[in-house]
């Protein structure tokens, strides 16, 4: 990533953009806004941390770090907006999984389960 100049206006867009990509992440792994919240907090602290830092050099570690963060950690059925293409307007259906079909009977013969009526 090409390292951009403290305090010009790319730089506070851009991160700006990042703390608002990473909140929008915890938020899909998040169930509640009550958990997500202190999970909120801690980025925010994160952020606040790194602040006062001016070094070209740090700030690209620091950007690349948070990026491949957030790469690692993404969502693979993110909340999209109802009303939006591939909005989730009932709900999140994830795709089952293509493996072999798990033969319930097969297993109860071979583990000497009786059928059940």
């Amino acid at each position: 990533m090409a390292t951009l100049a403290p305090f010009t206006t790319a730089h506070r867009r851009y991160v700006q953009s990042l703390y608002r990509r990473i909140l929008t992440n915890e938020l899909n792994w998040t169930v509640s806004r009550d958990l997500w919240r202190g999970k909120a907090i801690a980025v925010r602290a994160e952020f606040e941390r790194n602040r006062n830092v001016h070094d070209p050099r740090e700030l690209a570690a620091l950007f690349d770090k948070a990026e491949a963060d957030l790469a690692e950690r993404l969502h693979p059925d993110p909340y999209r907006p109802a009303e939006a293409v591939d909005g989730t307007k009932w709900e999140r259906n994830v795709p089952p999984p293509l493996g072999p079909v798990f033969e319930h009977e097969k297993f109860n013969e071979d583990h000497g389960r009786g059928h059940h009526h």
